[in-house]
């Protein structure tokens, strides 16, 4: 594969009218944005970058970095998802990565490649997108780049809808975010399962609650 091949795949595999339903989930923010938490374009850059460097969105990213060097290991593809599914901290969160896991390796079947047929069949979408991207040829390094970069729009995409914030300040939240990524997946690139950890409380506990809010627009 050409190297502008694999970039067009991989914009394509990480963009968000990727059809895996990722738009429908807010991953706790919904809780945190009710809760007055994130309430301003400074909070919810907070919150993102947060989750980012120290949050759940770090273990996803080293899980789906080490999916990318197992691409080819039926065993350790499903130790990964096993394990992925196990570090998931709340009910919602954890339907979310499957159900996003699931509808990206169907999706991805457009591209027909082996590596389908070794990942679990309950895979979750960090460790589905890792090892599709590994069996692609796709560097690692910018895979990660996409994965956080998709992360974090997500994430705007939520607070533009639910603050709300303009669209304005949305992309000011990315473009202040884009030395953060740039910097994390450098250095995930050189982790490994060891490194896995987070101290992302307040998203994690956001997650835990959202099943409890009267009115919510997300399923996560």
């Amino acid at each position: 594969m050409t190297s502008a091949l694999a970039l067009q795949r991989l914009l394509v595999w990480a963009s968000p009218a990727f059809p895996v339903g990722s738009f429908g989930y807010s991953a706790g923010l919904e809780t945190a944005i009710a809760r007055g938490q994130a309430r301003s374009r400074e909070s919810v850059q907070e919150w993102i970058g947060g989750n980012l460097e120290s949050g759940a969105a770090r273990n996803d990213a080293i899980l789906a970095a080490e999916a990318h060097r197992r691409h080819e290991d039926v065993a350790g593809l499903a130790e990964l998802a096993d394990l992925c599914l196990a570090l998931t901290p709340a009910r919602e969160r954890y339907m979310e990565v499957r159900a996003v896991g699931d509808a990206f390796l169907a999706a991805a079947r457009a591209w027909p490649n082996p590596v389908h047929d070794r990942l679990p069949e309950c895979c979750p979408y960090p460790v589905a997108l890792g090892a599709a991207v590994g069996a692609a040829g796709i560097s690692l390094g910018d895979m990660l780049v996409a994965f956080l970069t998709s992360y974090a729009q997500a994430q705007v995409s939520v607070a533009v809808r639910l603050v709300p914030l303009g669209q304005s300040e949305g992309v000011k939240i990315l473009a202040a975010l884009e030395l953060l990524i740039a910097r994390l997946a450098g250095e995930l690139a050189a982790t490994g399962l060891d490194d896995l950890g987070s101290a992302g409380f307040a998203c994690d506990i956001a997650a835990m609650a959202h099943e409890t809010l009267e009115t919510r627009i997300f399923r996560s």
